[in-house]
């Protein structure tokens, strides 16, 4: 046998789905190779041409593209393509290019056939391989999971029933009894479209309930006087999951349609709760009914039993990020309502900052707690800055026994630091950008992740309107936040084997927060400001940044599933630690993940490094000195 046919077989017995083949039949397949190079960027097989290998990379790195020219998906030695043109329709079906210098094993139509009718392992290997690239994994989860495919409109079941905020309270009662509903929209005139009525309540069955019969109102009260105004709204096109994450963020049971502005119906709890089988929506009302910090306290368990339940059913990282986040802010909503009932009114209004994974809504269980102050410019630090010491304290020390463990870096509205006036965090946050330092690059990085979550939560918008306005504007803060995005590599060696360290309780372990998720979130974020976004959440940005087509085709839904897929593994780490009993951490050790997981996770990887040399390319970090 020649040295050439020994060095393929070498391979062959070292990758699937090889590796589980009879020794003759290695040979023979090693005998039918034919071995073929190919150059960067050079076509190996165009759509609708004839299949007639199937092709197994041995060096290099090979992009897959559907028909339309998205990214499909990339390989690397020991992955293979071209089995569905070989099985199906004898055309190729997806065309592939190679990304790197290449050398490729292709094997002949027919030998590949043989092995397929005649190896059953072979074919169930192919055929699941095939099924489990990385956008076809996300892409089932998506598929399967009714809150990130169905619409709102889905739960639509009659039309909305509409009152005039003149009818009276007694009215609204007759009417909700002759229509069968627990709720009405309240309507104004409109003067400039008459026909379309403008929305200016929601008037339920607690209203009559809390702000009537309690009070004992008279029965003719206009329903103006009694009904919630400064309505929740949902699109009728937008995701079941967009819907639950509004009645987490707001509090609310009962959310109005809208379609072209025109009120199409009402989704109430108790749709959503036959697709959200996970209780985040009962845990976060059962924190605004807490009336002490020890109560909060107590809800500890099922918060984690929350997270357990959504992780364990396959829920999206990103439907757990955003769940776990609103969960998070509500703790925060109600520690700042004890606070205030403790300590008296503030002497001037504020905004209470979530900062980082939860501003970001992509909180896990393993979480600080990153916050700040934005006071009044009327704020006079001898007269008011008790109050707001006292208050950053006694939410600090109730998010702390609420599992929100104290910012080891001080970043927390206890710090004097943190608690600026309106216009003192937009002078800092100005110069953050024109004269950046390595400081305040650290900074940037908590801060502009920032979202209102009490008070005068205008003044956060504010705040993210100049981030944005000003930072598209700078290439060098966008070098430099380049650089400092780079500094967190993927785990990845020279081979493209996962590089192991020692880290906290672990050895041999990859610390997938330092090294997966928070580049990620890093990289996507100086994208996102390059491009003037005020999103917050990553994949949100991701959609935005995609749509301003800064990136080569298909690299957007690359980074998506690649975030997707190291953030739900990193979920399901410490969901397993909370359900054996044991303090959850970010570590995981490779070699206790699937065979799937790994390939899949050192794809994740993969992108994430080409991300970062495209980073390193669109920025040009080195003029940052």
């Amino acid at each position: 046998m020649q040295v050439e046919q020994l060095e393929i077989l070498d391979f062959l017995r070292a990758h699937p789905p090889f590796d589980g083949l009879p020794e003759d039949a290695l040979q023979r397949v090693a005998a039918a190779i034919d071995v073929r190079y190919y150059k960067a960027g050079e076509q190996i097989v165009e759509f609708g041409q004839a299949s007639e290998f199937w092709h197994v990379v041995r060096s290099g790195a090979v992009e897959i593209f559907r028909r339309n020219g998205t990214l499909y998906n990339r390989l690397t030695a020991g992955g293979y393509f071209g089995e569905f043109g070989l099985l199906r329709h004898g055309r190729v079906r997806f065309p592939a290019r190679a990304l790197e210098d290449s050398l490729l094993y292709l094997i002949p139509q027919p030998m590949f056939l043989e092995l397929f009718d005649g190896n059953e392992a072979f074919a169930d290997h192919v055929e699941v391989e095939d099924r489990t690239r990385l956008r076809q994994v996300m892409s089932r989860r998506e598929d399967a999971n009714d809150l990130m495919s169905a619409t709102v409109d889905t739960l639509v079941g009659r039309a909305a029933v509409t009152l005039g905020s003149g009818a009276s309270a007694r009215e609204a009662a007759q009417r909700m009894t002759q229509e069968g509903v627990s709720s009405l929209l309240i309507v104004d005139d409109n003067p400039d479209v008459p026909d379309l009525p403008l929305l200016s309540g929601i008037l339920t069955d607690r209203d009559l309930r809390t702000r009537l019969l309690a009070p004992g109102l008279d029965h003719d009260t206009p329903v103006a006087e009694i009904m919630t105004p400064g309505v929740v709204t949902v699109a009728h096109n937008r995701l079941v999951f967009e819907a639950m994450l509004a009645m987490l963020r707001h509090n609310v049971h009962h959310l109005p349609v809208l379609k072209h502005q025109r009120p199409l119906g009402i989704v109430a709890l108790s749709d959503i709760i036959r697709y959200e089988s996970r209780n985040s929506l009962f845990v976060v009302g059962g924190i605004f009914r807490c009336q002490t910090v020890d109560e909060l306290a107590a809800r500890v368990p099922d918060v984690r039993a929350c997270f357990i339940r959504m992780v364990g059913e396959e829920t999206s990282a990103h439907m757990v990020g955003s769940a776990m986040a609103a969960i998070g802010r509500s703790f925060k909503q109600r520690l700042l309502e004890l606070a205030e009932a403790e300590l008296g009114p503030p002497p001037v209004p504020y905004c209470f900052l979530a900062l980082g994974s939860m501003a970001r809504q992509e909180q896990l269980i393993v979480t600080d707690q990153d916050n700040a102050l934005v006071l009044d410019d009327r704020f006079d630090p001898a007269r008011h800055d008790a109050y707001f010491e006292a208050l950053a304290t006694f939410v600090s020390d109730g998010l702390a026994r609420c599992g929100y463990s104290y910012c080891t870096g001080g970043v927390m509205a206890t710090n004097r630091q943190w608690r600026q006036p309106l216009k003192a965090w937009e002078r800092c946050f100005s110069d953050w950008i024109e004269r950046p330092t390595p400081g305040s690059l650290l900074n940037a990085a908590i801060f502009f992740d920032l979202d209102g979550v009490w008070g005068r939560s205008e003044w956060a918008e504010r705040l993210r309107e100049l981030i944005a306005r000003k930072a598209r504007g700078h290439s060098r803060f966008l070098a430099c936040m380049a650089r400092n995005a780079l500094l967190r590599t993927p785990p990845l060696g020279f081979f493209k084997d996962f590089v192991v360290e020692s880290d906290g309780r672990h050895s041999h372990a990859i610390n997938i927060k330092r090294r997966g998720t928070a580049p990620l979130a890093d990289l996507i974020r100086v994208h996102a400001l390059a491009i003037g976004s005020q999103a917050l959440n990553s994949f949100e940005r991701l959609r935005e940044i995609i749509d301003a087509a800064i990136l080569p085709l298909g690299r957007g839904q690359d980074l998506y599933d690649a975030l997707e897929f190291i953030s739900a593994v990193r979920a399901r780490h410490q969901a397993e630690d909370l359900a054996a009993g044991v303090d959850p951490d970010n570590s995981i050790d490779p070699e206790k993940l699937s065979e799937f997981e790994r390939k899949s996770l050192r794809d994740a990887f993969l992108i994430l490094g080409s991300a970062q040399k495209f980073l390193k390319y669109r920025y040009q970090p080195g003029r940052a000195n």
